[in-house]
């Protein structure tokens, strides 16, 4: 099949900054639903060999569920290509591990990340977001929803539901930004010997966030509580599991929130009608959540490696080519979501991947609807509207659909 030479670039992180491209990705599903895409050197990062884009819902969730044609394992699961002698040390990770060694790990998780365990949670959620909400409120109600409101509120539940002390919180957040703003200028990259960015995902950057892994998880043997590490900590689990299973928590535990309640916001923002169908009570709030997941997925890409010889959408992929879903794309396929670009809080069903799909579905997605559920209920009953007071700033990044700032006006019930 031959490839047209005139498609749109979906991989330059700072095309994402001004948005999910909605037209790109409307054109490559139209046009070359499986597109090849040049990975230049772009923001001092060198250039990598280059990928196939997926867009469409149906790819995406085949790409997803076939681990043993499309490997976590195989390259890692971002779109840099990690240092070769970086790979061995990134496989450790679950979220890097194929069928059958992931489930393990996957299992293993599972015990600590209980429904009971984040269902007892929702009350100190409802509260924390009460509180945020309130002081947003009584300070004239004109507030950057990201600094003001949703950085805390997500931080402060993970580390709660860790089990992190007060005192440590700050750490996490800077280990956070360490991680997921690397390509995002206003996050300087720390360079090595040689000049060239270090990958925040390499052993080195990650020996400080280790050391206080292996630091809490010794301190909660001898003082259990009712957290995760807790849980975690008293399983078989090495040491080095461990460690990985606190990054990807840290990470990913804080970031998807992080990014998804002040998408949300906006997109209610941006829709009033539905805003009010929401504050009436006209549209649930499950499905509503799930419909700005839908609309603003909290990660936009991940990467996968062709483990064999493989055709895709008519296209052939090479064993050892990189193939990379984008779920923001897929959640705007208009071959399965009618009027994709329309906010209906109401819409079922609704088959979005922003939690992935397949093996490595996301193991915090209740935690994280929990979460989304009790702040939009919070907002609803605190706030009498929400407007925007001034443009978002959106994070560089073709990998996590960030909001730096929001500003908005939350007007009083």
């Amino acid at each position: 099949m031959q490839q047209p030479t005139d498609l749109p670039d979906v991989f330059d992180p700072r095309i994402h900054a001004a948005g999910p491209p909605h037209d790109a990705f409307r054109e490559l599903r139209d046009r070359a639903p499986v597109a090849w895409q040049e990975e230049r050197a772009v923001l001092g990062w060198p250039a990598g060999p280059g990928f196939w884009a997926v867009t469409r819902h149906a790819d995406v969730v085949r790409v997803l569920k076939d681990a043993r044609t499309y490997s976590s394992w195989a390259g890692a699961t971002q779109i840099r290509d990690p240092d070769p002698a970086d790979l061995p040390f990134i496989r450790r990770m679950m979220l890097n591990q194929d069928p059958p060694e992931h489930g393990r790990l996957r299992r293993l998780a599972g015990r600590a990340f209980t429904p009971g365990r984040i269902a007892r949670f929702e009350e100190t959620a409802r509260a924390r977001a009460r509180q945020l909400l309130a002081a947003a409120v009584g300070e004239g109600g004109e507030v950057d929803l990201v600094r003001g409101v949703t950085d805390d509120y997500a931080l402060l539940n993970l580390t709660d539901l860790l089990g992190v002390p007060a005192s440590d919180r700050g750490l996490l957040h800077a280990w956070t930004e360490r991680v997921i703003a690397y390509q995002d200028p206003d996050e300087p990259p720390v360079l090595g010997a040689d000049g060239k960015p270090v990958n925040p995902r390499s052993p080195a950057m990650l020996a400080e966030m280790f050391a206080y892994a292996q630091e809490l998880a010794a301190y909660k043997r001898e003082h259990p509580a009712d957290d995760l590490m807790t849980a975690l900590a008293t399983t078989e689990l090495a040491d080095a599991e461990l460690e990985m299973f606190f990054f990807l928590l840290t990470v990913a535990g804080n970031d998807t929130v992080r990014a998804a309640a002040p998408g949300g916001v906006l997109a209610l923002a941006r829709n009033p009608g539905e805003r009010r169908r929401l504050w009436r009570g006209e549209a649930g709030v499950d499905t509503a959540v799930d419909e700005l997941l839908r609309v603003h997925p909290p990660v936009l890409s991940f990467h996968r490696t062709a483990a064999r010889a493989t055709g895709l959408a008519g296209t052939p992929i090479a064993e050892g080519d990189k193939v990379v879903v984008f779920h923001v794309s897929a959640n705007h396929d208009e071959r399965v979501f009618p009027d994709p670009h329309r906010l209906d809080l109401g819409r079922r069903p609704n088959p979005h991947v922003s939690f992935g799909d397949g093996p490595h579905v996301c193991l915090g997605a209740h935690f994280a609807r929990l979460q989304l559920r009790v702040f939009y209920e919070e907002l609803r009953d605190s706030c009498g509207d929400v407007e925007l007071a001034g443009e978002p700033r959106r994070l560089v990044s073709n990998f996590i659909n960030g909001i730096k700032s929001l500003p908005v006006r939350l007007r009083e019930p």
